[in-house]
């Protein structure tokens, strides 16, 4: 089907969805998609080998035809097979659902607190997560439609 696609000249197209605790983010067929992987950031195309890796706070950016579109991700596992990318995160938002100015608060509260913490205290490292938590949300926004 892939050589028969390519022939025609379609694009070939793979499901990607991404899956949260409290919803479906994302269910479309894409031609691409780059994901934060914990050992460094991955491409996929539709008949990619398959293979399972974990997910790390980023940007994920997916292309389908001419569109682009970005979501800001934090922490999951993501399962490659040669027709579909199923990423089950802890948390995904699209760039034009990001809430800026409370990122932006989330983010001053994180440096404020981290300036009164040592890498001794137990709140240090949920801090840092949350500090890089919020500036990936900003600069994901930033990439909007």
């Amino acid at each position: 089907a892939l050589r028969r696609n390519r022939q025609r000249g379609m694009a070939d197209n793979f499901l990607l969805e991404v899956v949260t605790p409290h919803r479906l983010v994302l269910s479309q067929e894409v031609e691409e998609m780059t994901a934060p992987g914990v050992e460094g950031e991955f491409g996929v195309l539709s008949g990619h080998t398959p293979f399972f890796t974990t997910l790390k706070v980023g940007d994920l950016m997916y292309r389908a035809g001419k569109e682009e579109g970005h979501m800001a991700v934090t922490w999951g596992f993501v399962e490659v097979l040669s027709d579909r990318v199923t990423i089950l995160a802890e948390a995904a938002e699209l760039a034009p659902e990001i809430d800026v100015e409370r990122a932006k608060r989330a983010r001053e509260r994180a440096e404020k607190r981290l300036k009164q913490l040592s890498p001794e205290d137990k709140e240090f490292y949920s801090s840092m997560a949350a500090l890089e938590r919020a500036m990936n949300r900003i600069t994901v926004s930033s990439r909007r439609r």
